[in-house]
């Protein structure tokens, strides 16, 4: 399945969908937003009544000197200028709750998710690009909620309510003056899309630029040893020159609309000052009124230019959801299914007509049928990249055959769920991964057995698992800290601390991908004791290239194009690895 993130035409289809989902995650919010929304009402509607007691107050009272009226109209006004000092707060307090929650509500969505996803969408994709996801776009959004949505709210209520007032003052003069905001709508409706797309590429190429640092500093050890960092800072210039040339240019897109905005403003004063003193010379209008109209018309014309900066936050919030709602929309690959299949129960692992091939079109698997019986251990050899690992990948089920089935314990594989199959197959990866925290934290990490137990009872189940002359090749023992990063243990350690946590779950088979590949000697054989120990019902798979480490194994399988054929004694292994010879 092709978990490549990107923007095509078929994901440019469930915008829509992308969009209704959008607004769902607000179901929570609904009372906030109706509390938002009596409050931005209230406000515009009492900035809309000021204009038009100054209106009343020139035409009636300054006109005619009755200074009480003026007077008893400013203690009016200052308490609508008090109500709209009031609701504002109350909006801008209730909004950036809103938004804190969405952005905490929305991470923990894309975290979750990313965890359900499968192998295949992590080799698909830079983590430096899902980080940007994560932290950057989750971020726009959030702005977008606590700033530009209660902003953009109240900037439709004034428009609509100095659009009303100005059309029931004097019908002529205000339909007049609205005329340019056509001009606008027109405009903001056919570059829209430009300015959002030019933002999704800004945010495509932010993310490309994280994933290039990510890199860079994953690897820097590397690049030092290879002295290639001029190959690195060149990846990285061409990276940041890309995101520039797309920045600058969503930036220009994001600025296109003030302008105009601000043009049209301007020629709408125009009219309203031009137009109104000819109305007033005809007697038809009064200068009280035409003050209103030149403040109503700033109502209308001013909320516009703020939407004109407003907008283009949308534009951005809705390419980040669209970037966001890529992830979320996602299925993984590897659901649990109905059983239907069932095989020999005989058997604990059994493949049956299995091809596999990656996404990229590589066909690694062909056809392949073999049995493993429990309590067995069986070897698998081959040349580099005949199909070893991805053999144990699909074992271990990180992946699903693309043609066939494989059978676990007489079940279809993919009949079981996560944690049952996690707990019955234990996979010791060729390249171990560790957490930050202890040795105890990381040999015990997903294991219920460990999960209720104090430290003290932890430390004896471990000793009784024979484990305790593993441990000690660690400076402070269990307690021994481990960071992310960390230089203070070797690969050969992380590899102990790989081993002792499969093992720790006495699975019914056990993976052992060159387990032991950055192992010493006696530490090796300390593995092999431990390995005894274990039920005699586990059923051992190792994958190998060293002859001492399949010396021991009851059936030795050769893997290479695409076939897996059993290989007989250590030395016809070796054999096939010289001579390339095949054996049925």
């Amino acid at each position: 399945m092709n978990y490549k993130l990107s923007h095509t035409e078929e994901q440019k289809s469930i915008t829509k969908l992308n969009y209704k989902k959008f607004w769902e995650l607000l179901k929570d919010e609904k009372k906030s937003l109706i509390i938002c929304t009596i409050n931005i009402l209230i406000n515009a509607v009492l900035n809309m009544v000021a204009p038009f007691l100054i209106g009343i107050a020139v035409n009636q009272y300054m006109q005619t000197k009755q200074y009480g009226g003026v007077l008893t109209i400013a203690c009016y006004l200052l308490l609508i200028y008090l109500g709209v000092l009031a609701t504002g707060a109350i909006q801008g307090k209730v909004m950036g709750g809103v938004g804190q929650r969405m952005l905490f509500k929305i991470r923990n969505l894309l975290f979750w998710k990313l965890q359900e996803l499968p192998v295949d969408f992590f080799y698909q994709n830079k983590s430096g690009d899902l980080i940007s996801r994560i932290n950057n776009d989750t971020d726009k959004l959030n702005l977008f909620f606590s700033q530009s949505l209660i902003q953009f709210m109240n900037s439709v209520f004034f428009i609509a309510g100095a659009a009303t007032a100005l059309l029931c003052i004097n019908f002529r003069l205000g339909a007049t003056a609205l005329a340019p905001a056509i001009v606008l709508w027109g405009f903001t409706k056919a570059s829209s899309r430009w300015v959002k797309k030019k933002n999704e590429k800004s945010m495509k190429t932010m993310g490309d630029l994280s994933a290039e640092v990510q890199e860079n500093l994953t690897n820097f050890k590397v690049i030092i040893a290879f002295n290639r960092r001029d190959y690195f800072k060149q990846k990285f210039d061409e990276s940041n020159e890309k995101n520039y040339q797309a920045s600058v240019k969503a930036g220009l897109a994001n600025n296109v609309f003030l302008p105009i905005y601000s043009f049209c403003s301007n020629v709408g004063q125009f009219i309203v000052l031009a137009f109104g003193i000819y109305l007033i010379m005809q007697g038809s209008f009064t200068v009280g009124f035409l003050i209103s109209f030149l403040t109503y018309i700033n109502y209308f014309y001013d909320p516009l230019r703020r939407i004109a900066t407003l907008w283009t936050s949308f534009q951005i919030a809705l390419a980040a959801w669209d970037r966001i709602s890529h992830i979320l929309s996602m299925e993984s690959n590897l659901p649990v299914m109905e059983c239907k299949k069932t095989e020999d129960p005989s058997n604990l692992l059994s493949f049956k007509d299995v091809t596999f091939t990656y996404p990229n079109g590589n066909e690694v698997l062909k056809h392949i049928s073999f049995n493993l019986e429990a309590g067995k251990t069986y070897a698998f050899v081959g040349p580099t990249g005949g199909g070893k690992t991805t053999t144990a990948s699909l074992i271990a089920r990180l992946y699903d055959p693309t043609k066939g089935t494989i059978f676990f314990e007489g079940k279809d594989i993919r009949c079981y769920k996560s944690e049952e199959r996690a707990r019955n197959i234990g996979f010791i990866l060729q390249d171990p991964f560790l957490f930050s925290g202890t040795v105890l934290d990381n040999i015990t990490y997903g294991n219920d057995e460990f999960s209720k137990l104090s430290e003290k009872e932890s430390i004896k189940k471990i000793e009784e698992a024979g484990l305790h002359e593993l441990i000690d090749k660690f400076d402070n023992g269990l307690q021994t800290t481990i960071n992310l990063n960390s230089e203070d243990i070797s690969l050969g350690q992380k590899q102990l601390i790989a081993f002792m946590r499969a093992v720790l779950r006495k699975p019914k088979l056990l993976i052992l991908d060159e387990a032991t590949a950055n192992i010493d000697t006696v530490s090796e054989q300390l593995l092999e004791d431990i390995l005894q120990q274990l039920p005699s019902s586990t059923t051992k798979v190792i994958i190998a290239h060293r002859l001492n480490t399949i010396a021991n194994a009851d059936e030795i399988y050769f893997v290479n194009s695409g076939t897996v054929v059993k290989a007989g004694s250590p030395q016809d292994a070796v054999n096939l690895l010289l001579h390339g010879k095949r054996e049925s």
